[in-house]
């Protein structure tokens, strides 16, 4: 068995911190130059799925010999995605939308490897509901909180307090990565390769 370099296929650095404590410590960082597709009227699990096998696929085809990680976080509302806010002043209209409302968050996760032909692709569904909250609100969690690189325009880990009522499902997940169906999925994957 080769011992595979694993690489994630993003610069959060939340997912990777989620990455190492799934356990997987020793992994190199190269941010996907795959666009995020974002049409209108396209099923949002399918969509996260797709934009992470997306990323996965370009850093894979750059690193044929390594086990690529790329991941996608969208927001579910009201049969509609929400990705990242275009600035800050959407980011504060889509937490006012949100507001004293429940939302799903899918994480969709692609392992790709060139070297053995590996595509594994899996998604995490949580549900947060959001506290009832005025626009001053939410134009000051913009203030304490970098909105801008976040779906829906929230962090969960960052001031969660000021607008999240409950949550449902894998927190991980609704950072940025189901971690534990991830490290399933890491050393199934790392068998083969």
């Amino acid at each position: 068995m080769t011992a595979r370099k694993i690489i994630l296929a993003s610069a959060s650095p939340r997912r990777r911190e989620l990455l190492t404590k799934a356990g997987f410590p020793v992994f190199e960082i190269v941010p996907s130059p795959a666009d995020e597709l974002m049409p209108d009227g396209v099923n949002v699990y399918r969509l996260a799925l797709e934009n992470a096998v997306r990323k996965a696929i370009a850093v894979a085809d750059l690193h044929p010999d390594a086990l690529v990680i790329g991941a996608d976080t969208l927001i579910e509302f009201e049969n509609e995605a929400i990705g990242k806010p275009r600035d800050r002043q959407d980011a504060i209209d889509t937490l006012c939308r949100l507001a004293g409302k429940t939302h799903c968050v899918t994480t969709g996760v692609c392992l790709c490897c060139r070297a053995v032909n590996l595509l594994t692709r899996f998604a995490g569904i949580s549900t947060v509901e959001f506290l009832p909250f005025d626009r001053a609100t939410a134009e000051r969690y913009a203030e304490l909180v970098p909105v801008l690189d976040k779906a829906g325009s929230y962090a969960i880990q960052d001031h969660g307090e000021m607008i999240i009522k409950k949550i449902t499902g894998d927190y991980d997940n609704i950072v940025g990565l189901p971690a534990a169906r991830l490290k399933e999925a890491l050393e199934t994957a790392l068998e083969v390769c």
